[in-house]
């Protein structure tokens, strides 16, 4: 099958394209000259949405990955001698090739059964601390929805900065599908980034519907600007910035945000429901935001994978990972959910 017509299927909500809206936010940018490296209109703009779902407090700096915003995230809220805490499922860990050590930034893993860090879970790992001859955690890193698929409630996160704060750490949020999460949650972007007590952010645009855009957001008074010196020197800092600002201040002026993940989240609702009762699958995972977490037969899965592409998530246990998108179409999760059923019965 030809590349730029692959059929859509549940591999990952990167491989949709780029919403409309977003693309003709990116060509109305292309009008004639602007000042480069973020002193453009467009950039001005997407600072003040960023402000008007995060508060009056927060500062964002647009990226063109998410790799670089969490690993640059990491380097500004910690010394060498810190560490940094996220689940071992955390793409921080698992799929950054090593970034955040290669930077110099230490990360202690912790199992957890749904993707979800806990206090409890965590407080086991702050042991000697002000040893010299020890790793001393600093950050705290939750993404959301995590890497399973599920969600944190804001009383879940404010539980979690509490406790950083408590024991003079900070809490960062991977938010690569933070959109899914407060829809999901039915809440505003802030409820559960800012006003749950979040030290730092990296907010995804990619997986949403933008063409390379991401923001490392700082919300918390007591981090300083320096973050745009860390941005320079990680090869962040795009000249012609305006092109990626507008799309982000075009995903956050409306409510695009927020209508592009209620339909993600709920096509993966739609996916959950049609295969439920199909014998031969177990759903592993709460479906609370765009994925579908299921166990079936591998040879199943080999059979399904020809026609429909989708990652296998755990090769030991034969879990699969199913991802909607914001332009996944109804058609298309009924017909795979027929596919799943007619392979298994």
């Amino acid at each position: 099958m030809d590349e730029m017509t692959e059929r859509p299927g549940f591999a990952s909500d990167n491989h949709a394209g780029v919403h409309a809206a977003v693309m003709e936010a990116v060509v109305a940018a292309n009008d004639g000259h602007a000042a480069a490296y973020g002193g453009d209109p467009w950039t001005a703009r997407a600072a003040e949405s960023f402000r008007a779902h995060f508060g009056p407090s927060a500062r964002a700096y647009p990226v063109f990955n998410g790799t670089a915003a969490n690993v640059l995230s990491m380097v500004m809220l910690t010394q060498p001698w810190q560490a940094v805490v996220c689940a071992q499922t955390a793409h921080l860990h698992v799929d950054e090739c090593g970034a955040p050590e290669r930077s110099g930034r230490k990360l202690l893993t912790v199992g957890t059964p749904d993707g979800r860090l806990t206090p409890e879970l965590i407080e086991p790992l702050l042991v000697r601390i002000g040893d010299e001859h020890v790793i001393q955690p600093r950050v705290v890193s939750i993404a959301q929805s995590t890497e399973l698929g599920t969600v944190y409630t804001p009383e879940a996160t404010r539980a979690l900065a509490d406790w950083a704060h408590a024991h003079d750490m900070l809490l960062h949020i991977d938010g690569a599908r933070l959109c899914n999460a407060a829809a999901s949650l039915g809440v505003p972007l802030r409820a559960i980034t800012t006003d749950a007590g979040v030290d730092a952010l990296s907010f995804g645009g990619t997986k949403i519907g933008l063409m390379g855009a991401e923001a490392v957001v700082l919300l918390s008074d007591d981090l300083d600007d320096s973050f745009k010196y860390l941005r320079k020197q990680g090869m962040q800092l795009a000249s012609k910035m305006r092109y990626i600002s507008a799309q982000l201040d075009a995903l956050l002026r409306g409510d695009l945000w927020l209508r592009a993940a209620e339909h993600a989240n709920a096509m993966a609702r739609r996916l959950a429901d049609g295969v439920a009762d199909v014998p031969g699958v177990r759903i592993t995972q709460p479906v609370e935001a765009n994925g579908v977490f299921a166990i079936l037969r591998p040879e199943a899965t080999a059979r399904l994978q020809k026609d429909w592409p989708f990652y296998v998530w755990d090769e030991a246990t034969g879990e699969v990972r199913w991802m909607t998108a914001w332009d996944t179409a109804p058609g298309d999760v009924d017909a795979f959910a027929a596919a799943v059923r007619a392979e298994l019965s």
